[in-house]
C-alpha cells in the first residue's frame, strides 16, 4: 500500500555504498520527476543525475559533509531557472504547438504569461521557478519510496559553491536542493529505529464543509 511505503521513507542519515541503486529505479524515479506539474507547465527547472564519485566528493564539503552525498550511488541536483525570459517560455511554446498542435488560445495563453512574468524582479521569478522544482521533489521522494529507494532532501548546503562546482549560473540555474538516493545502511543510522513523528490529523488539517 502506498501509504505504508511512505511511513516507510525517511531521511537516511546513513547509506551503504555497497548497495547501490538499480539504474532501472533511478529511472523511474527521474520519470516521475519529469511527469510532476507545474505552473502553466513551464518546468522552469533542470535535473542533474550525478553518479561521478569525484565530483561527489567535491560538492560533499560544501553540503555540511553530509555523508549521504559520496555514500549514496547517486545524487539528484535541482537546479531552478535564475528567471524567466521570453526565449524559454517561447521554446515552451513551440513544444506545445509541435505536440498539442496551434490556436489562439494556446498562443494568447502564454502570451499574457510573459506579460505577467517578464516585467517582474528576477527575484521573484527565481523564487518562483524553484517552487516548482520542489513540486518535482515531492514527485521524486514519493517514487522513491514506492519503490524501495532510500533518499535524503537537503537545504543544507552552499548554493553559491555547489553552483560554481557544477557551473550552473552561466547556464542560467541555482541550486535548490540536493537528493542523494542509496541504500539505508542497517547499523550506524540514529535515525532508522525512532518511530516516524508527525502532527496529529486534528492538529494539522481543518476540514471545511
Amino acid at each position: 500500500m502506498f501509504l505504508d511505503k511512505l511511513n516507510w521513507r525517511y531521511a537516511a542519515k546513513k547509506m551503504d555504498p555497497s548497495k547501490p541503486v538499480p539504474e532501472e529505479k533511478v529511472a523511474q524515479i527521474v520519470e516521475a520527476i519529469r511527469m510532476a506539474p507545474s505552473s502553466s507547465g513551464v518546468q522552469p527547472f533542470e535535473l542533474l543525475v550525478i553518479r561521478n564519485k569525484d565530483l561527489r566528493e567535491k560538492i560533499r564539503p560544501v553540503s555540511w559533509d553530509q555523508a549521504q552525498i559520496t555514500d549514496g550511488s547517486h545524487l539528484l541536483v535541482f537546479a531552478a531557472w535564475d528567471n524567466y525570459t521570453a526565449e524559454r517560455i517561447d521554446a515552451v511554446v513551440t513544444q506545445m504547438v509541435e505536440e498539442r498542435g496551434d490556436s489562439d488560445l494556446l498562443q494568447s495563453y502564454y502570451a499574457n504569461l510573459k506579460d505577467m512574468l517578464l516585467p517582474r524582479p528576477a527575484e521573484i521569478n527565481h523564487a518562483h521557478a524553484a517552487h516548482q522544482a520542489y513540486i518535482a521533489l515531492g514527485f521524486a521522494l514519493a517514487a522513491a519510496a514506492e519503490l524501495g529507494v532510500d533518499s535524503t532532501p537537503m537545504e543544507g548546503f552552499d548554493p553559491d559553491q555547489v553552483d560554481e562546482i557544477l557551473d550552473l549560473r552561466s547556464k542560467g540555474l541555482r541550486a535548490k536542493v540536493l537528493l542523494p538516493l542509496g541504500t539505508r545502511a542497517e547499523d550506524g543510522d540514529w535515525l532508522l529505529p525512532m518511530p516516524k513523528v508527525r502532527k496529529s490529523k486534528a492538529a494539522l488539517v481543518t476540514e471545511i464543509d
